[in-house]
């Protein structure tokens, strides 16, 4: 247990270091967590709204901060490359997220050319039956999501860092809360950049 924690420490600390310098994105990484809460708490209740709240709040926003705010240059702090942090990459990196983005944006047009998903769902009469279809099937693709990219590190790295990095995944809500519900209150002040931190 210790070294599955150990090992959850240095995912948690990587990810901070290497793609989370942006005030703007770690902002948007506050907004993105408390949504997914939101959606945590919905999915008991209703799980297509819980999807529709995760995707399009809670993975918008986060993705926006990654593609659009976040630095892609030399990484004088980490003396790391954009490439070279691409490259190791535990989770999704850059690559990756595009496909995943990708496949949930395309897939609603699954429900328009099939209702009835192949007989898997009741088709829909009207906008509000479509969207909860759409949540539905954005659940599943959340979750396929997640189950896919652990299976590719049990192979490609080991089965405790595919386990360590799907908790990390699902409790990074509730950490990115903790790390950066000060990232407003400093890019108001005009701080644009993490002055960035090294490892303890």
């Amino acid at each position: 247990m210790n070294e599955f924690l150990q090992a959850l420490r240095v995912q948690r600390w990587d990810d901070h270091r290497y793609y989370h310098h942006s005030r703007i994105n770690q902002s948007l990484h506050l907004l993105s967590a408390i949504s997914f809460v939101v959606a945590y708490v919905m999915l008991f209740k209703d799980p297509a709204m819980a999807a529709l709240i995760a995707w399009l709040v809670s993975m918008v926003s986060r993705q926006a901060g990654h593609f659009f705010f976040e630095p892609k240059g030399y990484d004088h702090i980490n003396q790391a490359t954009h490439e070279y942090k691409e490259e190791i990459k535990v989770g999704y990196n850059l690559q990756r997220k595009v496909v995943l983005m990708a496949i949930w944006a395309c897939s609603p047009l699954l429900l328009v050319w099939q209702p009835s998903l192949f007989g898997q769902v009741e088709p829909h009469d009207g906008w509000r039956a479509f969207m909860h279809n759409v949540g539905m099937m954005w659940l599943v693709v959340g979750v396929g999501g997640l189950l896919f990219r652990m299976g590719q590190l049990f192979v490609q790295q080991s089965v405790q860092t595919g386990l360590v990095w799907a908790t990390k995944i699902i409790t990074d809500p509730f950490h990115d809360i903790m790390l950066y519900y000060k990232a407003p209150w400093y890019l108001m002040r005009g701080q644009f950049l993490d002055p960035g931190q090294r490892a303890h």
